[in-house]
């Protein structure tokens, strides 16, 4: 096999998933770049292969892109995995694929499992249009800035979180993004896989006082329009000052005073918060 780079997408829990092609390249190759060696080996195992592993990770990458770059550029074949899905898709797979195009090197693609398309088309919400976010910023108000500058993005919205985070993004986004259809998609593939669908509101509800396993997958549908009707800024100020005082939450708060007042959640949620900026 002359010199390229082999980006191959492996499973993102059943490990029968991975496709022949995958299997012969890293049958083949000279070299396994993988981003946890640890859960690479299992995959190896199961079908008997016996490539030399190495580790590339966040922590290496650096150091290690050009000495793979050199290798490629002598006639080696090197094969590069994450620890699930397709290297490349918010991992430190993207820095050695762009060095390689940026060196002129042969970069070969084979696709095969993504918790992205499968988290997709299990949660029911639209997949005309999508939109993946990756990680959403950890800290509270950068959170809330991106998903306020995705409110109007006519498309499903994607992004991965961790399990130990998944209970606080939930509310943030049926906060920010009132009125939508959500899902979360946990463990694919697996024996524990979970799909929970329903408003944002109910999945957050429905996660709130779980301790969750696994790798995690966020969805909110697109908005839905509204014929916009007319909206009392100052007494919906009013209410919902009322209910944050009586120690209600905002996002319980916002609900609370959609229903007495029949007005939609996230007009509700914008009047509560037009003097914020």
């Amino acid at each position: 096999m002359d010199g390229r780079l082999l980006v191959c997408a492996t499973p993102i829990g059943n490990l029968s998933d991975v496709t022949g092609r995958v299997i012969d390249a890293l049958r083949s190759a000279d070299a396994i770049a993988a981003e946890d060696t640890r859960v690479t080996r299992k995959l190896l195992a199961r079908y008997d292969l016996h490539t030399p592993l190495e580790r590339y990770d966040e922590h290496t990458a650096v150091q290690r892109t050009p000495i793979l770059l050199e290798r490629i550029a002598a006639g080696e074949a090197v094969a590069l995995v994450s620890d699930a899905g397709t290297p490349g898709i918010s991992d430190p797979g993207s820095m050695l694929v762009d060095a390689a195009l940026t060196e002129g090197l042969t970069v070969e693609v084979l696709p095969g499992p993504s918790a992205i398309i499968t988290a997709l088309v299990a949660s029911g919400l639209p997949t005309t249009a999508f939109y993946f976010g990756g990680f959403l910023p950890r800290k509270d108000g950068a959170a809330r800035k991106a998903l306020a500058e995705l409110k109007d993005l006519d498309a499903t919205l994607i992004f991965y979180e961790s399990p130990h985070r998944t209970a606080a993004t939930l509310e943030r986004m049926a906060e920010e993004l009132p009125d939508r259809a959500g899902a979360m998609a946990r463990e694919l593939t697996k024996v524990h896989e979970e799909v929970v669908r329903g408003t944002l509101d109910e999945v957050a509800d429905a996660v709130a006082d779980r301790r969750l396993k696994g790798e995690v997958v966020l969805l909110a549908g697109p908005p839905v329009p509204h014929e916009a009707p007319d909206v009392d800024v100052e007494d919906i100020r009013t209410r919902i000052g009322v209910k944050l005082a009586e120690g209600v939450s905002m996002r319980d708060a916002v609900r609370l005073v959609a229903e007495e007042t029949d007005l939609p959640r996230n007009l509700v949620y914008e009047a509560a918060h037009a003097d914020r900026d």
